[in-house]
């Protein structure tokens, strides 16, 4: 039985309103057997004796509601051990009019009025032998954690509706203390289960009196023994004044609990029954704020950081270099030695200082956290040491933009050391008491645009600081307006800053924060501030204070531990101070030690590969296509092509094919109306050419562009005509970043190539060959610009600055050789498209051959000894252009003088 069938029995089953036969109406609905329905109404599967109820073993106990409140009979029934005897999977109450439902197994409850049965009949699904889909992540726990609170959210947002932004703050805080008594009941700050019995015990079940009850309790917690009163000065009731003083701020400010339901109290009071001790703080602050942004509640738990992608910042920017340390000590032989070693070294973590300006819910000041209390621990075991942990959160530092993640934020701080805590007991025996908890205070709300960091960091002449994180990325296109007027605030002394990612705006500010300090900061980026013209546009930029990349993981899917969930391509990037170590190029997980690190997260010198009109090697001219901007007029369909020629034969030297990147990679036919001087007058003989040329002058005159509207004088031509009858190598302007070769092709003179590639005329076979081979896939790998990740190709950009050395006359010949092998494997699978044929699943086994051949004959052209992985590919290929560059400014030629940033070649 599907889904629709279910629903639709539903509806039937609702609209019958038979009371006496609804329990078995439902189960039916559900694909039950007929034949078990019956045995279920004469009594054979049915356990219960008493009327009204059936009690039918792993499958269901239900009771009608006849007289009894049917949410008191429900609250009885659930801890009944008669009603729980057989292990039901479904408890299910109705007076039918509401309809409530207890799932043994996923503990979730249901509780709607009977007429909405059929909008919630993905609840009942096992009985159709259909489990609800469960997320399985590295703690089960947080993903209940975060449903039950969204289910929790949407139920206090529904019956108090925010008007204002403090509205919205107070029921953020609301929900962070609650976190709070969850988690603190579980893992003994408070006693066990002392909030969420608090609740049942001491509120109405209706909910009525429950946000007073919540309001004076947080209001104890903020409150030492000595000076607690009720509002009236009396003495408090023993069962508020058991709950222990919290302080920490937690509780400090006065905002007013929402108002409850019977609904919300009962779902508050489930949540409370989970087991909060086995949360992570360190994932679960990211999975809580997708409660409260509904558009991300089908991924709930699918969209955090996970621990091993942040280790990959925190491990090279700092924790590598103190376990290093330790090791140090720990081998010394000489125990005043060695004891001294340590205690400095522990003197150092403790005045370490952690900020993350884009902190979100505190994923990676958390991790960096436990990182350091584990080091901790490590050395009082080496030490022999009795005291107690001496890391402070008072040097975990953040800046978090939206409100409810800042109060997640410093909620998940307070829960880490807890947690920490609890593990040095275990280890050590002793720890210091949960409370009351300790100001943190350190993390701001507010635009790390345009606060001053220092001012939320302060920087002392001792201070050792690392900032680190994962921004927001967004390219200029995606950026909200708010999001581009903090770019010019960060930019206000730069002109070229509109093509920059948003993510710049923390590279820029942290190269300002760090410069000439004891600071380090790395984040995870978008790989495209290391491509393009954005390199130029950026690096020159922070460079120029005197930084340099420390390390830097090359282009990786960025995941998290979800299942079934898609990375961003992403690098990771650690600046500092420039100073004479090796610094560490991370490919995939293995890493080489380099002297230098380029903005291109090449193991060469710095230098900037900027646009060029003119090929750095000699090489033929590489021009853009042919452009219309004609509004379609000038573009034609086979069919539309083929009505022209043949009501107009003398029309036909008039169309030509027109290939684009699209047209040429999936085979697709175009044509368009190619009009010489010559033929002008014939052309406008032809009544369907001179309608269309009509329109093409109107749209032309439309346009909002000077340029454009000057062309309106000749709308029978293309806006730019670059079209040359001859012979013509076409490149793919836009093409996957997964193909492993480029694919380009040869035309014959009669095709026009659009302004969707790139066209080299008159060309010669060989260079083919160059165009196709890896040594230039690198390249543009390297240095081109993106449409989201699909490389944009650009002749100024990727041919003209691509290094290749003179070659002569016999190994052209070669390269030829080799081009034609490749062609001829294309045409033994000419049924399929070059975009199949070069799918790097796909590839045909011949051409991948073939390729593997023109590329050693490629390489041979550089060197005799081939290389062995892209990474020695690009390294050489950038040494290369670094002498062709220092070649050219000798000679005078076509050399800019560099500008005033120190160690950047910045060359067009």
């Amino acid at each position: 039985m599907n889904i629709a069938q279910i629903e639709n029995n539903l509806q039937e089953l609702l609209k019958s309103g038979n009371e006496d036969t609804f329990i078995y109406d439902l189960l039916l609905a559900y694909g039950t057997p007929k034949s078990t329905i019956s045995r279920l109404q004469k009594g054979g599967l049915n356990l219960s004796q008493q009327a009204g109820e059936i009690a039918w073993k792993k499958k269901l106990f239900f009771k009608t509601a006849k007289r009894e409140n049917p949410h008191e009979l429900f609250e009885t029934i659930k801890t009944n051990d008669r009603a729980n005897k057989h292990s039901p999977r479904f408890i299910v109450v109705t007076d039918y009019k509401s309809l409530l439902a207890y799932d043994n197994k996923t503990q979730e409850s249901l509780d709607i009025p009977i007429l909405d049965l059929a909008k919630h009949f993905d609840f009942f699904l096992p009985w159709a032998g259909m489990e609800k889909a469960q997320v399985q992540v590295e703690n089960p726990a947080d993903v209940k954690a975060a449903e039950r609170m969204a289910k929790l959210y949407d139920e206090i947002k529904k019956d108090n509706p925010t008007q204002t932004q403090a509205d919205v703050h107070s029921l953020n805080v609301f929900l962070s203390r609650l976190l709070f008594c969850f988690f603190a009941e579980d893992t003994g700050i408070f006693s066990k289960a002392q909030f969420t019995t608090g609740i049942s015990s001491h509120t109405q079940q209706d909910g009525s009196d429950l946000n007073d009850y919540l309001d004076q309790l947080f209001a104890v917690m903020n409150t030492d023994y000595p000076i607690r009163r009720t509002a009236s000065g009396s003495e408090l009731p023993a069962y508020l004044n058991a709950f222990p003083y919290v302080n920490g701020g937690l509780f400090k400010n006065q905002h007013h609990a929402p108002k409850f339901t019977r609904r919300s109290r009962q779902i508050l009071i489930e949540s409370g029954e989970l087991d909060w001790s086995a949360i992570n703080p360190d994932i679960f602050g990211s999975m809580i704020q997708a409660v409260i942004t509904p558009e991300h509640r089908g991924g709930l738990g699918m969209h955090y950081t996970s621990v091993p992608n942040i280790m990959k910042v925190i491990e090279p920017l700092f924790l590598n270099e103190l376990y290093e340390e330790f090791e140090a000590a720990t081998s010394t032989s000489s125990v005043a030695d060695k004891s001294k070693k340590l205690n400095k070294l522990l003197q150092r973590i403790w005045n370490i200082k952690i900020f993350d300006p884009a902190c979100g819910s505190g994923n990676f000041l958390i991790i960096a956290y436990k990182e350091l209390r584990k080091l901790e621990m490590k050395i009082f075991k080496a030490t022999g040491s009795l005291a107690f942990s001496n890391i402070s959160l008072g040097n975990f530092y953040g800046i978090e933009l939206d409100d409810f993640a800042h109060e997640v934020a410093i909620l998940s701080l307070w829960l880490a050391e807890h947690q920490m805590n609890q593990v040095f007991f275990k280890e050590f025996g002793r720890s210091k008491p949960a409370l009351p908890l300790k100001e943190t205070g350190n993390i701001v709300q507010g635009n790390a645009c345009r606060l001053d960091w220092e001012m939320v960091c302060p920087k002392k002449p001792n201070d050792e600081i690392y900032i680190l994180g994962n921004p927001p990325y967004l390219g200029y296109a995606l950026q909200s307006a708010e999001q581009k007027e903090d770019m010019a605030i960060v930019f206000s002394t730069m002109d070229d800053y509109k093509k920059l990612d948003l993510i710049s705006c923390w590279f820029y500010l942290g190269s300002r924060y760090i410069s000439n300090a004891n600071a380090k900061f790395a984040f995870v980026t978008t790989n495209s501030i290391c491509q393009g013209e954005q390199v130029a546009n950026l690096w020159p930029n922070l460079f120029g204070s005197n930084l340099e990349i420390a390390f830097a993981y090359q282009s990786f899917k960025w995941k998290n531990n979800a299942k079934a969930v898609a990375g961003v391509t992403v690098a990771i990037i650690g600046i500092q101070n420039i100073n004479t170590k090796n610094k560490k190029l991370f490919i995939g997980d293995k890493y080489n030690i380099v002297k230098e690190i380029n903005s291109y997260l090449v193991a060469s010198t710095n230098i900037i590969v900027s646009i060029r009109s003119k090929p750095i090697s000699k090489l033929p001219e590489m021009i853009k296509g042919s452009s219309p901007s004609d509004g379609g007029n000038l573009l034609l369909s086979p069919t539309e092509a083929n009505e022209i020629i043949s009501k107009y034969p003398k029309a036909k030297h008039l169309i030509k094919k027109y290939l684009g990147a699209d047209e040429f990679l999936y085979d697709r036919l175009r044509y368009c109306i190619w009009v010489e001087n010559k033929d002008r007058k014939l052309a406008y003989s032809i009544p369907i050419l001179k309608n269309r040329f009509e329109k093409c002058r109107q749209f032309r005159l439309e346009s909002k562009k000077e340029a454009t509207q000057k062309k309106a004088d000749t709308p029978h031509e293309f806006d730019e005509k670059k079209f040359k009858e001859t012979n013509s190598i076409i490149i793919p302007q836009t093409t996957s970043e997964l193909r492993e070769y480029i694919p380009i092709g040869f035309l014959s003179p009669d095709v026009v190539i659009s302004n969707a590639a790139r066209v080299i005329y008159d060309a010669q076979p060989w260079l083919f060959a160059i165009l196709t081979s890896k040594l230039h896939k690198c390249w543009v790998d390297a240095v081109a610009g993106r449409l989201e990740t699909r490389i944009q190709y650009s002749n100024t950009l990727c041919y003209n600055t691509f290094p290749f050395p003179e070659i002569n006359q016999e190994q052209k010949q070669v390269l030829e050789r080799h081009v034609y092998a490749v062609l001829s494997e294309r045409e033994r699978h000419s049924e399929k498209t070059l975009a199949q044929l070069y799918d790097p699943d796909k590839m045909p086994d011949g051409l991948r051959a073939a390729h593997h051949q023109l590329d050693l004959a490629v390489e041979r052209c550089y060197r005799s000894k081939p290389f062995v992985s892209d990474e020695e590919r690009l390294e050489y290929l950038f040494k290369l252009y670094e002498q062709m560059i220092e070649e050219e400014k000798s000679k005078g030629s076509l050399f800019e003088k560099k500008k005033s940033e120190p160690r950047i070649k910045r060359i067009k």
